[in-house]
């Protein structure tokens, strides 16, 4: 509702006074949306089912047994899977709205009970022995379809997270901070690999109008993990004559990026290029103010360089996001 062009109106009195008066008492008592906090609440329950589920059958997996505990698990999945197909929408390349919040509870909790029980079966039956690799990447395909087949940005997630598996990392920007191997060659090249297959990703669903909203998440991804990977390959090549080479790197999948963002007028995007391109620039003046040594000079310079940047940092993102906000 327009309230300034009726309160305009009401001026101009093409409409009345108890009118308008009903009017504005309904426009200060607006409804408030509760959609977010509903949905929010419907992906908890999920979870909290799940854990719930977990916990019941570890405390008494003695008294059940396991192949009654695989078959509930079973049923769980396969039914929500059932009525999941049976009303799903057809099939499109562009943006498919869900039928319903049920519809979103039970596709997660059907993934969920999935992945709950290849894992299961795994560890007790070893069906896939000791090829981990397989055991991994049957339910990453699995959930790659259910996300396209279904358009659902949540298990899409999870998807990803399981392609990260099956090459034997972890996608969550944390855990690549804290990994006590994240200094290792092969694991920072396998994050360099992931986090560029992920941007390919979200340049081809663009590209070809293929779930472009997709392109969000596989952005999200790839962006943190490339960015990261190569940061630490600087550290890890410190000494070497072309450590500086992924400090480029950062800097030109920071223009990329940048480029990106623009074009989808996200802020989000741009947050992201700016700091991982200001941190890069940083450890490069560090390097040359240890290389000068440790006279108070070099290291004054170092203070002022932090205080300036920081200040400029914040006017840059300011003048950036007017200009997202004009676009």
């Amino acid at each position: 509702m327009n309230f300034s062009l009726l309160k305009r109106l009401h001026q101009q009195g093409l409409i009345s006074v108890p009118s308008f008066e009903k009017i504005e008492q309904k426009h200060q008592n607006s409804l408030f949306s509760l959609h977010w906090e509903l949905k929010t609440l419907l992906y908890l329950g999920v979870m909290l089912l799940s854990t719930g589920l977990g916990i019941v059958i570890y405390q008494n997996i003695d008294t059940i047994g396991h192949q009654v505990i695989l078959l509930i698990i079973a049923l769980i999945s396969g039914g929500c899977f059932f009525y999941c197909f049976k009303n799903r929408k057809p099939f499109s390349r562009a943006l498919v709205k869900s039928p319903g919040s049920m519809f979103d509870y039970l596709l997660l909790l059907g993934s969920l009970s999935f992945l709950t029980f290849v894992g299961y079966i795994q560890y007790q039956y070893q069906i896939f022995g000791t090829n981990y690799g397989l055991a991994t990447f049957f339910p990453m395909v699995v959930l790659f379809f259910l996300a396209y087949e279904f358009d659902h940005l949540g298990i899409l997630s999870l998807g990803i997270t399981n392609l990260a598996l099956w090459m034997g990392v972890s996608v969550t920007p944390k855990q690549l901070l804290m990994s006590i191997n994240y200094n290792s060659q092969q694991i920072v090249y396998v994050y360099l690999l992931l986090g560029l297959l992920l941007l390919a990703a979200a340049f081809l669903s663009s590209r070809y109008d293929f779930k472009k909203h997709f392109g969000f998440t596989y952005m999200h991804f790839g962006a943190h993990v490339a960015f990261i990977s190569m940061l630490c390959a600087y550290f890890i090549y410190y000494d070497s004559g072309y450590a500086f080479l992924f400090l480029l790197g950062v800097f030109g999948l920071g223009y990329y990026v940048y480029q990106d963002a623009l074009k989808r007028s996200s802020f989000y995007f741009l947050l992201l290029a700016v700091l991982y391109a200001y941190f890069a620039f940083s450890c490069l003046v560090v390097n040359v103010v240890i290389r000068l040594g440790n006279d108070e000079g070099p290291i004054f310079l170092a203070f002022f360089y932090f205080i300036a940047s920081a200040v400029a940092i914040i006017i840059l993102l300011i003048r950036l996001n007017k200009k997202i906000k004009a676009s």
